[in-house]
This record gives C-alpha cells, sequence and structure tokens, in this order.
C-alpha cells in the first residue's frame, strides 16, 4: 500500500499544492519557516482525520479562510487506486469521505495507509511521562488487531463511570458497595487491555532492538510492558480494586489499574527516560517507530508510511546514513531538511527529492535555492 499524491487547499500556509511521493522516501527540502513541516502535517491529516501537531483544528486553515480540504491518493497491496478526502470549515463537522463514499472516521480498519510520525517533541514518549507510551503502545494494538481498537475506550469509559461514583461515595450520596458492578466491569475490561498490550510489546520487543543496533546503540536495547498490577484474569483485578476501595474514595480517583501501566525502554539495562542522553533518546524513538513498521509489515502486510520532520538536524554522520538506508531500503517514507545533503543518498534514484518555498511547492530546483 503507497501513497502516489497529496492535495492542499488552504492548509496552513499553502493556498493550494499538489505532492507527488516515491515509493520509497521523499525529500522535502527547503529554508526553516517554508512549511516543510506543514505538508508532512497535511499527508497526516489525509489520512487520518487528525493533526498530529494541535488539538485546534482551526490552526490547519489557512489564515482569512474559512475551509480546508486534503486529498491523499494510495494504492492498496492489489494494486486499486483509492481516494480519502478530509476536510471542514469553521463551527462545521469534517468531512470525510473514501472513494465518494461518505464515513463516519478513518479507522485502522478502513482501506488507508497506516501512518507512523516523527516530530522532535515526539521525544516526550521516551522521556517523558508513561501516559503517552500506553497511547503509543494501544494505538499499535488497534493497528495489529482493528477488532480490538475498543478495548481501550471501554476501559476508559468504565474507569470515569467508577471515578464519579468514587465521589458520590466521598460525598455520603452512595454506599461503598454501589462500586462493586462497575469494579466487576473495569477489571473485565483492564484484563482485555492488558493481555493485549502485553502481546503487542511482546512482538516488538525483537524488531525494536535489531533496529536500535542497526542505528549504532552500543549496548543492548530492550521494550518492556510494566503493567501495574500482576493480575491475569478479571477476579484478581476485581478484588485489588475492591481492597483499594477506602484509600480511592479519599482521593477520589482509581490509582490502581492498567491506566498506570508504562512500556519500559532501556540501554545497557539503563532506562533512556533517566539516563538517555537527547542523542540516544533520539535514535531509541527511531528505534521504536522503525521497529513497528517492521512489525506491522510481517503481521498485516502493510508497513506504516512514515513522516519524519527534522530528523538529521542532532544525529552524527554515522547515524544519518544508517537511518538513510533503513528508509530506502522497504516501506516509504517522507522526511524534511534544510538541503539534500543532510541525508546521505547512496543510490539517488531511489529517492524522490522534493523543494518548496514559502508556502509552495516548487517545480525547479534553482528556484528554491533563489529564495534560501
Amino acid at each position: 500500500m503507497g501513497i502516489s499524491g497529496l492535495t492542499l487547499r488552504d492548509f496552513r500556509n499553502y493556498a493550494r499544492a499538489e505532492l507527488t511521493l516515491g515509493e520509497r522516501l521523499t525529500v522535502v527540502v527547503g529554508p526553516n519557516g517554508a512549511g516543510k513541516t506543514n505538508l508532512l502535517e497535511a499527508l497526516y491529516f489525509g489520512c487520518t482525520a487528525r493533526s498530529p501537531r494541535t488539538s485546534n483544528e482551526r490552526e490547519l486553515i489557512r489564515r482569512g479562510q474559512s475551509t480546508t480540504r486534503v486529498t491523499v491518493t494510495h494504492e492498496d497491496a492489489d494494486g486499486a487506486r483509492h481516494l480519502i478526502e478530509v476536510g471542514f470549515s469553521v463551527g462545521e463537522p469534517k468531512r470525510l469521505r473514501l472513494d465518494g463514499a461518505a464515513l463516519a472516521s478513518l479507522t485502522a480498519g478502513i482501506n488507508r495507509p497506516l501512518m507512523s510520525v516523527f516530530l522532535p517533541d515526539r521525544l516526550a514518549l521516551v522521556k517523558g511521562p508513561p501516559a503517552p507510551r500506553r497511547a503509543h503502545l494501544d494505538h499499535l494494538v488497534a493497528a495489529l488487531w482493528p477488532a480490538r481498537s475498543g478495548a481501550r475506550s471501554a476501559y476508559s469509559q468504565a474507569l470515569a463511570q467508577r471515578n464519579a461514583l468514587l465521589g458520590r461515595v466521598r460525598s455520603g450520596a452512595a454506599p461503598q458497595d454501589a462500586l462493586a458492578p462497575w469494579e466487576q466491569t473495569l477489571a473485565r475490561r483492564g484484563i482485555e487491555l492488558m493481555g493485549s498490550r502485553a502481546e503487542a510489546a511482546e512482538l516488538l520487543a525483537g524488531p525494536f532492538a535489531e533496529q536500535a543496533a542497526a542505528l549504532g546503540l552500543r549496548d543492548e536495547a530492550r521494550l518492556r510492558y510494566r503493567p501495574r498490577s500482576a493480575a491475569t484474569e478479571p477476579g484478581t483485578l476485581e478484588a485489588e480494586l475492591r481492597e483499594r476501595r477506602g484509600a480511592d474514595v479519599e482521593r477520589g480517583f482509581t490509582a490502581h489499574g492498567p491506566h498506570r501501566d508504562d512500556l519500559r525502554l532501556s540501554h545497557g539495562g539503563e532506562s533512556m527516560r533517566s539516563y538517555g542522553s537527547q542523542g540516544q533518546q533520539r535514535v531509541t524513538l527511531l528505534a521504536l517507530l522503525l521497529g513497528e513498521r517492521d512489525l506491522l509489515e510481517r503481521e498485516c502486510g502493510s508497513a506504516p508510511v512514515m513522516l519524519l520532520d527534522d530528523v538529521m538536524s542532532e544525529l552524527d554522520g554515522e547515524r544519518r546514513e544508517l537511518l538513510a538506508a533503513r528508509l530506502t531500503a522497504s516501506g516509504q517514507a517522507l522526511l524534511t531538511a534544510t538541503g539534500v545533503d543532510h541525508v546521505p543518498i547512496a543510490d539517488p534514484d531511489e529517492v524522490a527529492i522534493v523543494e518548496v518555498g514559502e508556502g509552495v511547492v516548487l517545480d525547479r530546483p534553482e528556484a528554491a535555492s533563489a529564495q534560501a
């Protein structure tokens, strides 16, 4: 499954733009502020109907306009062409279409490319708190097994209900025994969620370690799922929740369960979150994303499209070469850089170069040089 074209209208700083992607690696080059990252964001938005950079989607519409639209053309594993359209106007819901048919959402189960994105602020996956890592692992679960994609939301709904009831118990409006039905539901959903997370992490551990080694991490890199509870069946987790009722009533929220899990990333036995250098954390994130690409290609037959923004800026020359080799070996990727010389390219025929000016995709290389 590959993306062949991207068209956008009134998206960020682009009034109109069309982009043709290469079969492997596409490098978007141009000066800072020209709109390179905006093209990556537009492609992600066109395939998922959400932005990887902001929750305020009004920011996506070009200044002075009230409507934006992104169109993505791609081919599936059988070679059939498909068209995804995502657009919205201020004050109106998004409009989603696949091959002309309206959709309620762009879920992982429909015929659309999977996406994997590297942005500088995504280093929080390595050096930040557990919540982003939990969410990332749950997204991997949904990509691997679309039928399980509702597990996280089902657990979150049960958790919200128990938390709301804790407040009523604390105020005297409800007895503690009223928590029992929600604890039963929470335990059942929690075991389902923990099982999927553990299975996904076990599958990912090998590809992650292989990619970390390939990108030059000297010591062994490991990925391990760390659940808050050791329970393996609903009854045990339900008992743990019941034992903690009094403390949870006092604090007003549920402090135990899968919503407190973590994904530990280590190098040479040391936590990358606590002890990794900026460069090591950057390589660890790349290894995580590349490992997921390998896993999804193996398990699902289709690798996610990788979107990498300013990824080369803090890598040394050796790691730049290693990463470029990985990106041109398989799958499809879109990478931004201020100059082509930042991306070591062994075979120019394997790479498509796209040059941008300020809000414009340029037709001629010399035009980009002149504006820079």
